[in-house]
């Protein structure tokens, strides 16, 4: 088996070679001139979320003129369909150790507007099956006020205990705090 190189192979190997030795290194990343795709690195706002660590979303509080100020964050939390949550961009930076072509800090677009708190579906719905009638679900969601008088009046003579099952099952009945349902890891 020969190996022949054309002309073309060597201009192309002394230019990558070249390259190589006249590439600076800052802040741990490597810059030329040019981006090759062909080469080692990847652009840094490429990098999948394992390699960056990127800011919470701004949360504006519904206040939607300081959003539209910014350019950037998140008017409400959550939503009960994927139609309903709000995507913006947050601030994010390449970790310490990654080499990336490009800039460290970059701003991620499509993140979605979610926050967990803590609110696992099933436990809250166990709750409302077993200790409904004693406003325990409520309790779990937030919602004292509602649970005070689903407590006093037994769940509303059981009524209200069964009303609740069915909006937990439907997702009409959220926690309080606007948060998402928590998955469990």
């Amino acid at each position: 088996m020969r190996l022949t190189f054309s002309v073309v192979t060597l201009i192309y190997l002394s230019w990558d070679f070249q390259e190589c030795f006249t590439a600076s290194v800052t802040n741990k990343t490597v810059t030329s001139d040019i981006y090759r795709p062909q080469g080692p690195l990847v652009m840094c706002n490429f990098l999948p979320k394992e390699f960056i660590e990127c800011a919470e979303p701004v949360d504006h509080n519904g206040n939607k003129t300081a959003k539209d100020e910014l350019g950037y964050g998140c008017v409400k939390f959550g939503g009960s369909r994927y139609e309903d949550v709000e995507q913006t961009k947050v601030s994010c930076e390449v970790l310490e150790n990654i080499e990336c072509y490009g800039d460290r800090k970059f701003f991620r677009e499509g993140v979605p507007c979610i926050k967990y708190s803590g609110h696992y579906f099933t436990t809250t719905l166990l709750y409302s099956i077993l200790l409904g009638f004693l406003g325990m679900d409520r309790f779990c969601l937030g919602q004292t006020g509602t649970a005070v008088g689903k407590l006093l009046t037994l769940g509303g003579v059981g009524v209200w205990w069964v009303v609740d099952v069915i909006l937990l099952v439907t997702n009409s009945l959220q926690p309080e705090d606007g948060s998402n349902w928590s998955p469990y890891v």
